[in-house]
Parts: C-alpha cells; sequence; structure tokens
C-alpha cells in the first residue's frame, strides 16, 4: 500500500513562496508519477502539476508559478510556489498513480495523502 504524507503548509503573505513536500512509501517509487492537487473551500480537487516517474516530463495547470520535482533517491516530490495570491489559498494534496494519464485526472480515489493547508493573506 502507498502513504503520502505532505508537510511544508502554512501562513504567507501575498507575493511569497511555500515549498511543499511529499513523501512517499510503501510502493516502487520509481514507478509512481506524482501530482499535487488542491482544494479550495467545499469545492472539487483540481490538478495543480503532475510529473512522470521518471521526472522527465511535467503539466502544470498554472505555468510559471508553480515548480514541481522529484527526488527518487529520497521518495520526495516537491512543489514550489511563488508568488503565492490569496486565491491560493487551499488544501494541498499529494496524489500518485502508475498510469500518467489517470494521475492528472484525480479520479482513482486510491494513494492520496492527507493534505497540507496552505493559507495566503492578502
Amino acid at each position: 500500500q502507498v502513504m503520502l504524507v505532505e508537510s511544508g503548509g502554512g501562513l504567507v503573505q501575498a507575493g511569497g513562496s511555500l515549498t511543499l513536500s511529499c513523501e512517499v512509501s510503501g510502493g516502487t517509487f520509481r514507478d509512481l508519477g506524482v501530482a499535487w492537487f488542491r482544494q479550495i473551500g467545499g469545492g472539487d480537487r483540481e490538478v495543480v502539476a503532475c510529473i512522470n516517474a521518471q521526472g522527465t516530463f511535467t503539466e502544470y495547470a498554472d505555468s510559471g508559478r508553480f515548480t514541481i520535482s522529484r527526488d527518487n533517491a529520497k521518495n520526495m516530490v516537491y512543489l514550489k510556489m511563488t508568488d503565492l495570491k490569496p486565491e491560493d489559498t487551499a488544501v494541498y494534496y499529494c496524489h500518485a498513480d502508475r498510469v500518467f494519464h489517470r494521475l492528472r485526472t484525480g479520479l482513482s480515489t486510491e494513494n492520496w495523502g492527507q493534505g497540507t493547508q496552505v493559507i495566503v493573506s492578502s
């Protein structure tokens, strides 16, 4: 069973930066694509960024401010967020899937972390 644990959330002023971390265990990390999703209020989870298992391909919902990366030696995935805006306030989740095209949809109910709260004050 794959387990994911997010960390790094917190309170930051608009224009500031945060780096979220996701530690992945219990599976073969090198076989897993990983994505960051966020949930704003009671809304649906929306994809923020994805990275494939090899770390050679990335996708972003909003390019320019966020950067996803992974360290396969440490079983870690990161989301660096810059120029944060109040509308980025959300719970951010880490999600893993062996199938990349399914990963970006977030439709699988498996392999989700518990989330980390990010609050951006104006």
